[in-house]
């Protein structure tokens, strides 16, 4: 049953990774693609990555905001560990907190602010700034299908 339930979720994780990249939403760190999922609105920036169990190794949610400010985000009901990465409005790498826990304690949980104002943020699995060895001021680059994102 255990080895059931990986398989259907890694399925899954693939699935709605395969959705992102049908709609060519992609973005490249350091040499490194990854397919986004994009949170656009209050309402899907929200919910962001909460009660998933998996997400592709090289998949990741972008969150796009009306405007550059100071940002934080929180890992409410995430139930995987990630690397918060905050870039300005030039899509320059402005702040990160790696390796950040899931948390089930509801209202609780902490937040875990940017050290400068961003305006794009994007969420990958836990260890991904690591390997890429990333630093502040890294680039993020959009696919042409994101190239108009707000």
């Amino acid at each position: 049953m255990q080895t059931f339930r990986a398989v259907l979720l890694a399925a899954i994780a693939l699935l709605s990774a395969g959705c992102a990249s049908a709609t060519g939403h992609w973005v490249e760190l350091e040499g490194s693609r990854y397919t986004v999922e994009i949170a656009d609105t209050d309402e899907k920036r929200a919910r962001g990555l909460m009660f998933r169990d998996a997400m592709a190794s090289d998949a990741g949610m972008l969150f796009i905001h009306d405007r550059e400010e100071p940002q934080a985000y929180w890992m409410k009901n995430t139930r995987i560990a990630l690397d918060i990465l905050y870039f300005d409005s030039q899509r320059r790498l402005v702040s990160q907190q790696r390796n950040v826990p899931p948390c089930s304690a509801g209202n609780a949980c902490p937040s875990y602010p940017s050290r400068a104002p961003a305006r794009y943020v994007l969420e990958l699995n836990a260890g991904e700034s690591e390997k890429l060895g990333l630093q502040d001021g890294a680039e993020l680059h959009f696919s042409p299908a994101l190239q108009n994102a707000r």
